[in-house]
């Protein structure tokens, strides 16, 4: 027999399960040709970089996990783990059913998708490119390298909350954003018929899709949950496995040679290009935070270096091919003190992102974004035009009303469908416990409950 509070709950669940799977029967039934498009030939050297590429960026969420895991408390390491290595199986589905097309199918006004273009991966060629999208390698290779962004983005939302969401709503909010705000921003920002694409706005590697979206969802996230018991009552927060956070930095690191570079979608001058602005760009930032650190009469730690290094490579991800090595050491230095007063400025107030995902990730990508405007060697500021800058700033604040609006509406949502966060026991007890029956130590389980 179940409880009157489990009928509830799932007479609450029921209806979104539904309404999740209805669009992917009705969109098989009905799938539609993509719009023709210009052949164009396969280069097998592309399609050696790009699978590379793409199985770098996969690296980069396992990446994720060690690096918020290593952040957070003992009680709750393999929960917030979770959270990021639960996105490659939630993710992977939601974009084969019906993600891609949204992002990458035929466009509707600019602003999204058709659903049925690719739905259930329709139409996505393993042998034949796609002009625009995909000149010299398979569609299908495009399209599942674009799912590993679409896969770390809400990965990354996690850290501002970890510490007390339920984990059942955790998977409710990150279906819906994947939908509702994910997609939509990858087809304005990289589809051909995109409008911030038409504007001629620059986002190299997901600068705007991937980590000013996942920052303000953060953002959003942190003051609709509040603030856990613990910061509430001023207690020190200590990190429960600082060895994580240097071996997912450099998991990270890797990763986001492939994450940008790969961004050219060929192996070639330009993807060069790409992988010495990261490398350089992280390089500053890293060693820019280690001397604010300094400045400020601290002892450099771990944890600090491994962040700057992070925020170094979110700035520069909008940037990677389009400004030059010398612009990165300037871009990285720059996001990294922005993003240490942001850090020391969130300590100060009473805003509980726990991992400090809007200082780093929301800041490093407004920083990133406005700057690849200033150092772009074509039309940048530098070189004398005012226009692409203007079009950025008009383009933050468009992607910034919407991504925080929209995700702080379906925070809202995902409350009425199942509670958002742990009660106040299972918080004490610590996620891992509570949600997943697990610990670091697994200790008698019978008795912990």
């Amino acid at each position: 027999m179940l409880s009157p509070e489990q009928l509830k709950t799932r007479s609450r669940t029921l209806p979104l399960v539904l309404l999740l799977c209805a669009p992917i029967v009705v969109l098989a039934l009905r799938p539609v040709a993509p719009a023709e498009a210009p052949s164009s030939a396969i280069d097998a050297g592309d399609v050696a970089w790009m699978i590379t590429a793409a199985s770098m960026v996969l690296f980069m969420t396992p990446g994720l996990a060690f690096f918020y895991g290593g952040m957070v408390s003992a009680k709750n390491v393999i929960s917030t783990m979770l959270q990021c290595i639960i996105a490659l199986g939630l993710v992977s589905i939601v974009w084969v059913a019906f993600g891609f097309s949204l992002s990458f199918g035929d466009s509707i006004g600019g602003v999204i998708g058709d659903p049925r273009t690719y739905a259930l991966f329709t139409h996505v060629s393993a042998s034949q490119p796609h002009a625009e999208l995909s000149p010299t390698v398979p569609l299908l290779l495009f399209a599942l390298f674009q799912l590993k962004f679409a896969i770390i983005t809400p990965a990354l939302i996690s850290g501002a909350f970890a510490e007390r969401i339920r984990f059942k709503s955790y998977l409710v909010f990150i279906t819906l954003f994947s939908v509702l705000i994910y997609a939509p921003l990858a087809h304005w920002t990289w589809h051909p018929q995109g409008f911030l694409r038409q504007w001629g706005v620059l986002d190299f590697a997901g600068g705007t899709v991937v980590h000013l979206s996942a920052g303000l969802a953060a953002l959003a996230g942190a003051t609709v949950l509040g603030r856990r018991k613990s910061h509430l009552a001023g207690r020190q927060h200590y990190p429960a496995r600082i060895p994580y956070v240097i071996l997912g930095t450099g998991m990270l690191w890797f990763g986001w040679f492939g994450f940008n570079a790969g961004s050219a979608l060929a192996a070639n001058a330009t993807a060069v290009t790409a992988f010495a602005t990261t490398n350089t760009a992280s390089a500053a930032a890293m060693m820019a935070w280690v001397f604010l650190e300094w400045l400020r009469g601290h002892k450099p730690s771990a944890v600090g270096a491994c962040i700057g290094a992070v925020v170094g490579l979110v700035a520069i991800t909008p940037a990677a091919g389009f400004v030059s090595i010398p612009a990165s050491l300037v871009i990285g230095a720059l996001a990294s003190a922005a993003s240490n007063l942001a850090v020391h400025w969130r300590s100060q107030s009473t805003l509980d992102d726990t991992l400090d995902v809007f200082p780093c990730h929301g800041v490093g990508g407004i920083v990133g974004m406005v700057l690849t405007a200033v150092f772009a060697q074509d039309g940048g500021l530098i070189g004398g035009s005012p226009a692409l800058l203007l079009k950025h700033l008009g383009a933050l604040g468009i992607v910034s009303a919407f991504t925080f609006g929209g995700a702080w509406l379906l925070y809202r949502l995902t409350n009425l469908i199942t509670p958002l966060r742990v009660d106040e026991h299972h918080e004490q007890l610590g996620l891992d416990l509570s949600q997943h029956g697990e610990s670091l130590e697994m200790p008698d389980l019978a008795n912990a409950e």
